[in-house]
């Protein structure tokens, strides 16, 4: 892969290094500097704060955890694999935010690809949208990868009529290797698999497109893959629109509440009404462009950083609150 293509894929992507390095730099900043500020960074909570908060911590009632649960004095970098927390980013999307309350306070997570809800209450990245959801509480973690969004100075009525399609198709990813095996070459469908390991079916693989192609394209393809969509949050900031079915699992980007026909256009999950959706919205641009001005709106919610670290902040608060585990 030449230079040129290199930074071409790596656009829009935000950076690891300096990610890591402004955690690094912030975890050698004393614990007692946050514990300090809390009420500060909590004054101003408005009812908008007190609605997302409840939303990512449904936690209705008073708790307790097994004797054995970390405190948080034991959650620490050094700590981290004996811990299980082998990706350091996910620790450090933690803590970021837990070293502002007390280092005694007992505290369970759940990291990685998480689809099912745990049995005592813990933080996690990922949860099903439906059932008793209660003991998943959300915190945005693995950001760097999944928190990115990006301007696009293309119109929509600009825009190729075909929807793209580019992502990892494995053999256990059943769903995706239904959308494949219907759409791939179809005259409105421009799809390719990126991963050359587990292949399905080798005449589906293809070189990883940049994000700026994609945003040649009226129509975005956002699977579902081990959890949420990674792409969704790009492609709702862009003003291509998200294609997929209503979502099973959501994060702190609340999947769960996005709307069909509102902030995406929903297809059916067996995939049956594609064709008759997409030449639907391609027929009536206005209505495809009120589901990006709606997409931008939900977006706008998580690009004020200020208001974003008081809600996981008053999602900690509350989840400390009703954990009643003796010390």
């Amino acid at each position: 892969m030449n230079v040129v293509k290199y930074f071409r894929l790596r656009r829009h992507r935000n950076g690891k290094f300096g990610y890591y390095l402004a955690c690094l730099l912030s975890y050698m900043l004393p614990d007692a500097l946050f514990r300090r500020r809390l009420s500060r960074c909590l004054a101003g909570a408005d009812e908008a704060v007190a609605r997302r908060a409840d939303y990512y911590n449904r936690l209705d009632a008073p708790f307790s955890l097994p004797d054995n649960t970390v405190t948080l004095k034991g959650f620490t970098f050094g700590n981290r694999k004996r811990l299980k927390t082998f990706r350091s980013a996910y620790f450090f999307d933690t803590v970021r935010y837990t070293r502002y309350f007390s280092p005694e306070k007992p505290f369970a997570f759940l990291f990685g690809d998480v689809t099912t809800v745990p049995e005592h209450p813990s933080v996690v990245k990922s949860r099903p949208v439906e059932g008793d959801n209660r003991n998943s509480v959300l915190l945005n973690l693995d950001r760097a990868r999944h928190f990115v969004f990006l301007k696009d100075g293309k119109p929509f009525r600009d825009k190729r009529d075909m929807l793209v399609g580019r992502a990892a198709v494995y053999p256990s990813q059943s769903h995706r290797v239904r959308f494949w095996e219907m759409y791939f070459g179809h005259p409105l469908c421009d799809l390719g698999q990126v991963n050359r390991t587990e292949v399905v079916r080798w005449e589906w693989v293809v070189r990883p497109m940049p994000i700026d192609d994609h945003l040649d394209y009226k129509f975005i393809l956002c699977l579902e893959g081990n959890d949420v969509a990674t792409n969704l949050k790009w492609v709702m900031s862009s003003n291509s629109v998200a294609v997929m079915p209503r979502p099973k699992y959501e994060t702190w980007f609340m999947e769960g509440s996005l709307i069909g026909g509102v902030h995406y256009i929903e297809i059916r999950s067996d995939y049956s009404d594609l064709e008759q959706k997409l030449k639907y919205y391609i027929d009536h641009p206005e209505e495809a462009e009120r589901i990006v001005e709606n997409a931008h709106r939900h977006v706008a919610m998580f690009q004020d950083k200020r208001a974003e670290r008081r809600i996981a902040l008053a999602v900690l608060k509350k989840y400390f609150e009703l954990e009643q585990s003796k010390l």
